[in-house]
């Protein structure tokens, strides 16, 4: 992978653009000289940044807003439960899972030539719900014939997020040793600053068939200079 400059603008449909990364990426693209439609219900329009259009829909319905992806060539697709937790298997299941079938389902009907899905590190030794609608996706994208690109961090670091932080001198270790060091790299941590540039280097260099960017990518794409 090389960090580069963009070769051309984009037409993005997003889900989730009011969440934690969609509602910072947006800026991003739009600075970046891209456009950007935002899935969002009717209540929730004037959350959006400013400059992204609003489409008015149902994440859990593609007939609500199918018809509206086009002419978009990318779909990014955020939209999940915030602060997942062990016990929220029934919402990953009704919500995550279901709007992500439900805008694969919109991508391909529109023609969408690159989709954009965020997941998680896996495997691992919790959270298994959250991982297994998050694995799931990922083979219905794959099955779907969408040229794609899955995101895999595990935590993201940022405001509201800093928890983990204390774990970082555990982190620089097993990241050292041979034992443990592949399970703590793909388990590692992100910033939200690494998130929002590999999601938008991934907007800008749509894969010719499927790709998966994992903590280690993520952290490098992220770690690139990139003019404004």
């Amino acid at each position: 992978m090389e960090s580069g400059k963009k070769e051309a603008t984009h037409r993005v449909f997003m889900t989730g653009g009011t969440g934690y990364l969609g509602s910072r990426l947006i800026p991003r693209l739009l600075g970046r000289g891209h456009t950007v439609r935002a899935l969002v219900r009717k209540e929730s329009v004037h959350k959006l940044p400013v400059g992204c259009e609003a489409i008015v829909g149902n994440p859990l319905d593609a007939d609500s807003f199918q018809d509206r992806v086009a002419p978009a060539d990318t779909f990014v697709q955020l939209v999940g439960i915030p602060h997942p937790a062990p016990w929220k298997g029934r919402l990953f299941r009704d919500v995550d899972r279901v709007s992500a079938r439900e805008s694969m389902r919109a991508a391909k009907q529109a023609g969408v030539a690159h989709f954009i899905y965020l997941s998680v590190a896996h495997p691992a030794p919790v959270m298994h719900a959250y991982i297994a609608v998050r694995e799931w996706c990922e083979i219905q994208l794959r099955a779907s014939g969408l040229a794609s690109t899955i995101l895999r961090p595990w935590y993201i670091l940022g405001p509201g997020h800093y928890w983990p932080c204390m774990l970082l001198p555990a982190y620089w270790l097993l990241e050292r040793m041979p034992a443990t060091q592949a399970s703590a790299q793909r388990l590692g941590l992100v910033t939200i600053q690494q998130m929002i540039e590999a999601l938008r280097w991934a907007v800008e260099h749509p894969p010719a068939g499927q790709r998966v960017l994992n903590v280690p990518d993520i952290r490098t794409i992220g770690s690139w200079k990139v003019l404004p």
